[in-house]
């Protein structure tokens, strides 16, 4: 899995052969959501209230870096780490 971030038991990924509207898996819990990266809301899935708004707040700080994390994606470069939410 193409791992960008981890806090609290979130994990974040961008998958490399997913196309469309830029965007990102959070995994909690045996849970998937799939989060818009120019919307910063939540498209598909279900995790707990909690967790969404965590993982909102994380990618609201960290938007710009999402969105070049997509686009490496999209060529088939490596991803780049992003800081967690401390």
């Amino acid at each position: 899995m193409p791992e960008i971030s981890r806090f609290f038991g979130i994990v974040i990924a961008i998958y490399y052969k997913e196309h469309g509207l830029p965007h990102f898996h959070a995994k909690y819990a045996g849970q998937t959501g799939v989060f818009s990266i120019v919307e910063l809301k939540l498209i598909e899935g279900r995790l707990p209230k909690r967790v969404v708004a965590l993982v909102l707040e994380w990618a609201f700080d960290h938007r710009g870096e999402l969105l070049e994390n997509w686009q490496r994606a999209v060529a088939q470069k490596p991803l780049l780490p992003i800081e967690p939410l401390e």
